[in-house]
């Protein structure tokens, strides 16, 4: 039986933050900026609430440019929610990574799963939306869940050995309630990557092109059992 893989979109394949930027302009003009390199990553949707005070601030990046305040970050996930099967508008952030996906699952016999955390959007339903995108870029027959819920449950029920994903805290997640192999994949500045992520069995890279070239490598280099979340405690204290 080949690897299984799950792989996350946005920010990892699916370059919503771009999507969101270009709505973000239309919204509120050209100078604004959803999220600042290094930053939090924008969440989807935004917490429910917005304290006045952080709503009335207007910070600014280093760039002249205004960073949406959480007002109107609600008000943009309000407009997406609008739009008619938005999800079906992103791009690809690299370009044929997709393809590169679907071709490693016909080489190597790989189970692929592609894992969102995407809210509704006016149109088709938000799994239908993302089996279609993915199926536009080159992958036929995609598997696609849209979750609720922690990122390390989904793979300990689904027995993944791999999962890529462009968030810290979904791959420690990963690596504390799974045996599946996490890989972060890191888009803002170098220097800004999480420290010690590598002493809890989360290997840092920086492209999906990066990713997938450690996954056929696990293919053509067979390593090591996959360690238990314990094994991998007891090498960080020594013992």
């Amino acid at each position: 039986m080949g690897l299984r893989i799950a792989c996350d979109l946005d920010g990892t394949i699916a370059d919503m933050e771009g999507a969101l930027q270009r709505e973000a302009e239309r919204l509120f003009g050209a100078d604004v900026v959803v999220r600042p390199p290094g930053s939090a990553h924008l969440e989807a949707p935004p917490e429910v609430g917005v304290d006045p005070a952080s709503a009335a601030k207007k910070p600014e990046e280093p760039s002249g440019k205004r960073v949406l305040t959480p007002r109107q970050i609600r008000q943009l996930w309000e407009h997406v929610a609008g739009i008619e099967n938005f999800w079906m508008t992103l791009n690809e952030i690299e370009p044929g990574s997709v393809a590169r996906i679907a071709e490693l699952r016909a080489k190597h016999a790989l189970e692929v799963i592609f894992l969102t955390q995407r809210p509704d959007t006016a149109g088709d339903i938000t799994q239908l939306q993302t089996q279609h995108w993915i199926a536009a870029h080159g992958f036929e027959l995609p598997c696609a869940y849209v979750l609720r819920g922690s990122r390390g449950k989904a793979a300990a029920a689904l027995d993944i050995d791999v999962v890529i994903d462009d968030r810290p805290e979904n791959c420690l997640e990963v690596a504390t309630e799974s045996q599946a192999r996490p890989i972060l994949v890191w888009r803002d500045p170098v220097d800004t990557a999480p420290p010690g992520a590598s002493r809890l069995g989360i290997e840092t890279v920086f492209s999906v092109a990066e990713a997938l070239q450690r996954v056929e490598e696990a293919i053509l280099q067979p390593a090591k059992t996959k360690a238990t979340f314990m094994a991998r405690l007891r090498g960080v204290i020594g013992v």
